[in-house]
């Protein structure tokens, strides 16, 4: 039974007959493509989407060509109904539920790949991953047409590809990022934060805690590699079992840096605790 606060389609023409009436009163689109499991971070979103739009659209799909063979695709949590009553009470205007037969028909063969920018970072942790995003992303693109399309500094990697991605194919899309939420005691907020033990939470106060202090070090411009080792011990001393990476990167094109100079640059972060793979950034410079 759909949620009657808010109006709910499932298929593509359904989902451009709507916007087609809104875009044929003058109205601007507002997109915030999610995964479910909603939080106040989404919620960020969608709020970020009715500031700058006159009306917002938030598709709700478990994307499987983004997760590995090994990860948590069954497992990711899944509440439709509690999703749709989330975001009936931040005045979302339409949610697009579509299946993965809509999303991927029989015979899909087309895939889209972003070189460059996806090969580091979650693109050498997670092969495949980006490719996943970034068809996706592009068939919801798309699909609802937006004029502005948000997403999380959270996912930073995920924000810049998608970004050179709209840039490179034309797609007449602006791309906003929106700024990380986070809970109160500095921990970023997640989906997968609910795999977390009462400990193992407490453990993962160590990742925003360990890129400030790296931050603080990198202050003087001296050498990032002694001061990336020192965060990466820092999080393994912590009670994290292994470190994806920790770089200084290029704020734009993800390229490592060996000190922080008049660029801007993020320090960002992917380690994991138990099965759980946890990701962050700041600005630093």
């Amino acid at each position: 039974m759909e949620n009657p606060a808010i109006a709910t389609v499932r298929a593509i023409p359904e989902l451009r007959a709507q916007v087609r009436a809104w875009r044929q009163l003058g109205l601007r689109i507002g997109f915030v493509p999610t995964m479910g499991a909603l939080h106040d971070g989404h919620i960020s979103l969608v709020k970020a989407a009715k500031s700058h739009c006159d009306k917002t659209v938030v598709s709700i799909f478990v994307n499987p060509t983004q997760f590995g063979p090994n990860e948590d695709f069954d497992a990711y949590p899944r509440n439709e109904a509690a999703d749709l009553d989330r975001l009936a009470s931040a005045q979302a205007d339409l949610a697009y539920l579509p299946t993965v037969d809509i999303m991927y028909p029989p015979g899909a063969s087309t895939v889209v790949n972003v070189a460059g920018l996806t090969e580091g970072l979650c693109g050498a942790a997670r092969p495949g991953h980006f490719q996943g995003v970034t068809t996706v992303v592009t068939k919801l693109l798309l699909q609802v047409l937006p004029d502005a399309a948000f997403f999380g500094e959270k996912d930073y990697q995920q924000l810049k590809t998608i970004t050179r991605m709209a840039r490179d194919l034309d797609i007449p899309t602006e791309i906003v990022g929106v700024p990380t939420v986070r809970e109160p005691d500095g921990l970023a907020l997640s989906s997968r934060n609910v795999y977390l033990s009462q400990a193992q939470r407490q453990q993962a106060l160590a990742i925003p805690r360990t890129l400030q202090g790296v931050a603080k070090r990198l202050a003087d411009a001296s050498d990032a590699a002694a001061h990336l080792d020192w965060g990466k011990n820092e999080l393994l001393r912590n009670g994290f079992d292994s470190v994806d990476y920790l770089e200084l990167c290029d704020a734009e094109d993800l390229t490592p840096l060996a000190h922080v100079g008049e660029r801007p640059a993020r320090l960002i972060v992917a380690a994991r605790i138990g099965k759980t793979r946890l990701l962050d950034n700041i600005a630093v410079g």
